[in-house]
């Protein structure tokens, strides 16, 4: 296991020896979330407003200057459930631009935990720099009693100056716990821990001022973005259907109706489909739709099966639903065939 140290030892020379820079700056780009929001009372954890402003949450945070240069800059300040494509278009811009920044030493993003996975996943795939980016938010509200969020934001700060932190995609903090975009999912409603990396494990752990990694760094130039969002002007359509028993196909001739330019279906168990989801991803494939397999187990690959690519279909890999629709959305702006659709769910 590796270690690297966001703080001075005595046996060191410099903070550059430590694996951080003091020099540049590390960048915190605000959308809001609960980490950004009050409620009625210190004991409130439900129906709160987004009220604080980056600045004054970053004020409450004591020792947080000590890390090193640091500027703060609004982007938003919703409802991470109000994070629609434009929005993530607009991230993505801005987030490379600070990026290509030669001042700028890396970058965190506070955000609200409800589609907080799906905003890392589509950074991930599309930003193309060594530099750290560290998403990270709050299970309870600024105001509550034992907020989570002013732990966070220092820790999510110190984990963008570790020299290890950059070339490994987005990064996830919450709970001292380092997650992967690629597996990180909100799975619990409220838990302070409720965000996991399923079988993959965490990357690392922040224990007392330290990043600790339970997997070393990739060589150097090896993560490299997919797609390049710079190119696009919108995303497209792909709606989730979820499947479950005497499931009707009337949703998916309701996407297609809509518009949709890919469905992925949250299947049973192993990306099983209904007869009624059968008949909407034969509607689909009709219309020049691709469906992709997901399941809404939770954990586990999608396995492939023979006539996948017969009926229209492919396999989601071990993305969960949310997931799966980023990147189909991804690969549809790139111009995929089916084939090539599965080829880059094979590739995540």
């Amino acid at each position: 296991m590796q270690t690297l140290h966001g703080r001075r030892s005595p046996e060191r020379e410099s903070d550059e020896e430590e694996g951080w820079s003091r020099r540049q700056t590390i960048v915190v780009l605000a959308t809001g979330g609960t980490i950004a929001s009050t409620a009625e009372g210190p004991a409130g954890m439900a129906e709160y407003k987004v009220t604080e402003s980056i600045d004054a949450l970053a004020a409450r945070v004591p020792g947080l200057d000590a890390l090193g240069p640091l500027r703060c800059e609004p982007l938003w300040n919703v409802e991470s459930h109000a994070i629609g494509n434009a929005m993530l278009l607009q991230l993505a811009e801005r987030a490379g631009r600070l990026l290509a920044d030669p001042s700028v030493g890396g970058l965190v993003i506070t955000h609200g935990t409800d589609t907080l996975e799906e905003t890392a996943f589509f950074l991930d795939q599309v930003l193309d720099s060594p530099k750290p980016v560290v998403v990270t938010g709050a299970m309870r509200p600024a105001s509550a009693l034992s907020a989570d969020g002013p732990l966070n934001l220092y820790n999510a700060v110190l984990l963008a100056r570790q020299a290890d932190a950059g070339g490994r995609g987005t990064l996830v903090l919450l709970d001292d716990c380092v997650h992967e975009a690629r597996h990180a999912a909100k799975a619990h409603t409220t838990a302070l821990h409720a965000f996991t990396s399923g079988a993959a494990g965490c990357a690392g752990q922040v224990h007392d001022g330290r990043v600790r990694w339970r997997r070393p760094a990739p060589p150097a130039g090896s993560k490299r973005a997919r797609f390049d969002a710079g190119a696009v002007d919108a995303l497209p359509r792909v709606d989730i259907v979820y499947d479950h028993q005497d499931a009707d196909a009337c949703f998916y001739a309701a996407a297609i109706a809509a518009g949709a330019r890919g469905i992925v279906i949250a299947g049973c168990g192993n990306g099983s489909l209904s007869p009624g989801a059968q008949v909407g991803a034969r509607r689909a494939a009709q219309a020049g739709i691709p469906c992709v397999r997901s399941s809404r187990a939770g954990a586990g690959f999608v396995s492939p099966l023979r006539d996948d690519l017969g009926r229209g279909l492919v396999s989601g890999s071990d993305l969960n639903p949310q997931k799966a629709r980023i990147l189909l959305m991804l690969a549809l702006c790139a111009g995929a065939d089916l084939a090539g659709i599965q080829a880059v769910f094979d590739a995540v």
